[in-house]
């Protein structure tokens, strides 16, 4: 009974895999002909059918990097108010990180009501950790913390 159960479950699985698969996107399922039903016809612009298909997942477009959000870490190096000399320090430090690790990634955001200046995308603390070691030891970054953010990763 309990083999059965199992090669039932299989069945159901490679059958639903296999509608999916036959199932392009949702142009094509609306598209398609069947008999005793009316027809649809969609008249769009052939960019968006590349956006819904199933290849445009797989590979990213000429020149654009596909990325995703995911809670991460990231290195805050400067953090001021909401006036105009806090938004020029931020981008102050935003050059002078880049000028020192051209590599990184900087961020600087207004997080109401308070400018801030992020480095890194980080997965983990002790990847962020191991950066902010770095950046310490130049003499140039003293006030660093180690951030709960959202963070890009690119694929």
């Amino acid at each position: 009974m309990r083999t059965y159960s199992f090669y039932l479950l299989l069945l159901f699985c490679c059958f639903a895999s296999w509608n999916v698969r036959a199932q392009d996107n949702i142009i094509k399922s609306l598209e398609r002909y069947e008999a005793g039903c009316g027809i649809v016809a969609i008249h769009q612009d052939s960019r968006l059918a590349d956006l819904l298909s199933a290849k445009h997942l797989d590979k990213g477009s000429v020149g654009e990097t596909r990325t995703i959000k995911e809670s991460g870490y990231r290195i805050q190096v400067y953090a001021g108010s909401n006036s105009r000399e806090s938004r020029n320090a931020a981008i102050e430090m935003e050059g002078v990180v880049k000028s020192h690790f051209p590599e990184m990634q900087v961020y600087t955001i207004f997080n109401s009501p308070r400018w801030l200046c992020q480095v890194g995308d980080y997965r983990t603390m002790e990847e962020a950790y191991a950066i902010m070691k770095k950046m310490k030891q130049t003499g140039v970054f003293n006030e660093i913390s180690i951030v709960k953010s959202q963070i890009i990763i690119p694929l």
